[in-house]
């Protein structure tokens, strides 16, 4: 096993290369427990506070171990950066000749075919001019990019919706039959990835292709000797969608599209393909109307109390069987045309087994509605036991790190969700404290006199309690809210205080723009307040002046009504355990702890944590969140937050 220590010294390859280095025991003994478990093909859950350096940390014995890597991170913009930076940096200190591959979901690449298909057919189809630039542009792109990744295109903004004209899905890719296949920019990726030392992907990739053998990793896995999820906390929420069963009215939406297109390519004389397209486009649409609202989850039992909901599937039932039929006469015509039928049979099957399915033993079925779109979901009620097939499969080192997987120090309930307790050899854990020294830096502040989270007007009296303080911080502040209501509350207060009281804070909130140029902006500002929900409170990276506060209205517990949480909170207390204990605490404790993570980014920083809500004071299980979040001095005393401010 190569000297880890060595490279992490004062005088290490590290120090010698990487400006700013500096020699942290956290990040020494978290690199040489990696190390280890790699070279004893081990499972290891180490949780590494702020600061630790834990990217370096599996880095430097991932690139030293001789092995095949796979590192799945949390988000695609992770992906890049240690892609791009990160492994770079670590490579070049170690000159460790290792290959390196980025690996990503299809619809991040361009598809010739798709691409050409929009070009002959679909220009006369935008909806705006700028759609037709974004496609010149796209066009012009593919014909010289080596990779096709459309982060490399950043004048065409990642959620145009040409992009969904261009990519391919699962779906309607035509694989090897395709025209373009020795030139796909999706199978050039994969090649990339089977030849290299080292693969970076994200965990939507990782487990679409653990259950789908979609994306390529099905060929890699066996080859593959460690495994590193980086922001494992996010695996629970990620395996269960993909361990369970989804289909979209917006996969309907997007067949009916397709086959009109192939309709008009391979089968023009066949009028009733077309017909039967349009048809079934319009028993979508009228399913979709069914729910009213969006951006919400639906149990089951309260959708079969809604006759329309039964008698509209019902209806598109029948004109996707007329569709299929349409298809298969048709399907010998042509690739596009065969594929059409193909993806008709299979999400009739999906629908008709969510629609027939009494609640299958272990799985809950519910329904999400989004503004334009129904999605019809079967969720594992535990993934444990999926995932634990994984972990028993070809011995390989499996290392799960994040700032956030304990409670307490105490990992029982992320080993228990993950399946990591049944592995044949028992999963070990670690924690390493963050290196900053938080009781000087930080102040955690629990105001006095704020009303329980249910009352009615509880965001007022946040509002009102984090007002005195935002003026003590200068503004510079995260605003956090567990709810997108909630959040819009909040501005709303905010800006109507903001302008009464004269404070020249510039009040952001989310979906006003993308997030990266929010943060830009807010770090641009110097002394904005950036309102936001779900996705500030994690993966967000502001470090000096520009963030000195974070307010946190509630503790981050799901909705019971949630219809996943609420099954399984069911499942937990029929067999005489505690969920609120075993599931709901931890679940929040770990949330709670990704936000707070948000105020202390360096050594310099200086910060007031702010939590609004009463019951980290008033209930018995208050004590267990506080001391799991980093060991900051505490207050309940405006007058101790304005002193901390004071000093400069």
């Amino acid at each position: 096993m190569p000297d880890i220590d060595s490279f992490f010294s004062a005088g290490g390859a590290l120090a010698r290369t990487v400006p700013g280095f500096a020699v942290r025991a956290q990040q020494q003994e978290m690199a040489q427990a990696i190390a280890t478990t790699i070279a004893t093909n081990s499972i290891l859950v180490a949780e590494a506070g702020t600061g630790t350096g834990k990217t370096f940390a599996y880095l430097v014995p991932a690139l030293l171990s001789g092995g095949k890597v796979i590192i799945s991170t949390g988000t695609k913009t992770l992906q890049d950066q240690l892609f791009n930076r990160d492994i770079p940096t670590v490579r070049a200190a170690l000159k460790a000749p290792v290959t390196v591959a980025l690996l990503k979901g299809r619809a991040n690449y361009v598809c010739h075919y798709h691409l050409e298909r929009t070009v002959q057919d679909g220009r006369a189809t935008f909806a705006s001019r700028e759609e037709v630039k974004y496609l010149k542009l796209i066009e012009r792109y593919a014909s010289v990019s080596k990779t096709g990744d459309k982060s490399g295109l950043s004048e065409v903004p990642e959620n145009a919706s040409v992009w969904q004209q261009v990519t391919s899905t699962r779906d309607n890719c035509l694989g090897s039959e395709c025209a373009h296949y020795k030139n796909c920019f999706v199978m050039e990726a994969r090649k990339q990835a089977l030849s290299a030392d080292m693969v970076v992907v994200n965990h939507h990739l990782f487990f679409a292709d653990v259950m789908l053998r979609d994306e390529g990793l099905s060929e890699l896995l066996p080859a593959c000797n460690t495994v590193i999820f980086d922001e494992a906390h996010q695996l629970p929420e990620t395996a269960s969608l993909f361990f369970g069963e989804s289909v979209s009215t917006s996969q309907l939406l997007e067949l009916a599209r397709d086959t009109e297109a192939e309709a008009l390519r391979g089968a023009k004389d066949f009028a009733a393909l077309p017909t039967a397209a349009v048809a079934m486009e319009k028993a979508t649409r009228d399913f979709r109307l069914t729910i009213e609202g969006e951006n919400m989850r639906v149990p089951m039992a309260t959708i079969t109390r809604n006759a329309k909901f039964g008698g509209a599937l019902d209806e598109l039932l029948d004109k996707l069987e007329v569709l299929a039929e349409n298809l298969e006469s048709q399907a010998e015509r042509s690739d596009g045309l065969e594929n059409c039928w193909q993806r008709a049979r299979e999400i009739s099957g999906s629908i008709k087994r969510w629609r027939d399915q009494a609640e299958a033993e272990g799985y809950v079925r519910w329904l999400e509605v989004f503004s334009h779109a129904l999605q019809l979901n079967a969720t594992p009620l535990s993934i444990s036991e999926i995932f634990n097939k994984q972990l028993s499969g070809t011995p390989r080192a499996w290392i799960f790190t994040s700032a956030t997987l304990s409670v307490k120090g105490d990992f029982s309930h992320y080993n228990s969700e993950m399946g990591l307790n049944m592995a044949t050899k028992s999963a070990q854990s670690a924690c390493w404290e963050s290196p900053f020294d938080f009781a000087n830096q930080a102040l955690l502040y629990v105001p006095t006199r704020i009303p329980d989270p249910n009352s009615s007007n509880y965001t007022e009296e946040v509002v009102a309690a984090a007002l005195p303080v935002l003026k003590a911080s200068r503004g510079r502040a995260f605003f956090l809210c567990t709810s997108l209501r909630s959040m819009q509350r909040a501005h709303e207060l905010l800006r109507a205080a903001f302008e009464q009281e004269k404070l020249d804070y510039p009040l952001l909130l989310q979906g006003q723009s993308s997030r990266s140029h929010m943060l830009e902006r807010f770090r641009r500002l110097g002394n904005a307040v950036l309102i936001g929900s779900q996705s500030f409170w994690e993966g967000v990276d502001v470090r000096g002046e520009a963030l000195s506060l974070v307010v946190i209205d509630k503790l981050p517990f799901s909705p019971p009504d949630d219809p996943v949480l609420a099954a399984r909170i069911d499942k937990i207390n029929k067999e005489g355990r505690n969920a609120f204990m075993e599931y709901q605490l931890p679940r929040a404790v770990i949330n709670l702890k990704q936000g707070a993570g948000r105020l202390i980014r360096d050594e310099a920083d200086r910060g007031v944590l702010m939590i609004c809500d009463p019951r980290l004071i008033t209930k018995s299980y208050g004590k267990k969140i506080w001391q799991s979040l980093p060991p900051m001095k505490r207050t309940r005393e405006l007058a101790e937050v304005e002193a901390f401010f004071a000093v400069r």
